[in-house]
């Protein structure tokens, strides 16, 4: 008997497409954070337990696999607890309720946003030159307060010369992160959490970790200057941006940096 596709009303259809939204986001983020077999097994969990309760319905079973989903509820939440604070806090950041109105407004971008900018590319470029290390995390929307808290608090102007100085090899605070909020560096020598993603390349040290796991909790914007080769690279929503010169890491921090902030 052929399926009478009549019945699918609009929000059917919507329910739908959100389901399969929800899925997507889920697979990004598990993916970003190496835990990608897991979203796997969850889904292949999924499918059976729908199989078993609603098309064969088996009803021992069934009752089983209903006992473990709702156990497994509460073990999701503590295996996940990172992801889900992410979530919420970005959720619930001063970006999302303002964000409809600044669409509506239209973004306001001038010459004086993008001179924020230029100290921090020149002295990555400076850096990379000279091989320094250094690691500048952007905050965006998500507070990096608690991350500020394991450094030195400097609250100054973002100013190049300061940048270098910050990381060159004999300072106390060139090992940690910088963190810059708006127009200010905030703090230096700061300690990140690490992602322990298992594809990440295995020449990649400790700062390329450090960043890609700033990344994937908050939604800050991290650059990463190689202490080995004096590449730029970009850790940005849990993805890596290798080896980048100084135009595309310019329009980059434009774009994703001063256009969203």
């Amino acid at each position: 008997m052929p399926f009478d596709f009549s019945i699918i009303s609009l929000k059917d259809i919507l329910d739908i497409l959100l389901v399969a939204f929800i899925l997507y986001k889920t697979y990004k983020v598990m993916k970003s954070s190496g835990s990608i077999n897991i979203f796997i097994g969850i889904l292949v969990f999924i499918i059976i337990w729908i199989i078993v309760s609603q098309v064969l319905q088996m009803r021992l079973l069934g009752s089983i696999f209903d006992k473990l989903v709702s156990v497994g509820v509460i073990a999701l939440i503590v295996l996940f607890q990172d992801e889900i604070r992410q979530f919420l806090l970005t959720l619930g950041s001063r970006y999302r309720s303002n964000s409809l109105f600044r669409f509506l407004k239209g973004k306001k971008y001038n010459d004086s946003n993008k001179n924020d900018i230029m100290p921090i590319v020149m002295a990555c470029l400076s850096m990379g030159k000279g091989k320094v290390g250094a690691l500048i995390v952007l905050e965006k929307d998500v507070p990096l307060d608690n991350i500020v808290m394991t450094g030195d608090v400097i609250d100054a102007n973002i100013n190049q010369r300061l940048i270098e100085n910050i990381f060159f090899k004999n300072s106390p605070l060139h090992d940690g992160a910088m963190i810059i909020s708006g127009k200010r560096i905030k703090a230096a020598g700061c300690i990140l959490p690490v992602s322990h993603n298992l594809n990440i390349p295995k020449e990649l040290g400790l700062r390329h970790r450090a960043a890609l796991g700033v990344s994937q909790e908050t939604d800050a914007l991290a650059i990463i200057v190689s202490e080995e080769t004096g590449g730029i690279s970009i850790a940005y929503k849990g993805e890596f941006y290798l080896k980048l010169n100084a135009e595309e890491l310019e329009r980059m921090l434009t774009n994703e940096y001063i256009n969203q902030a």
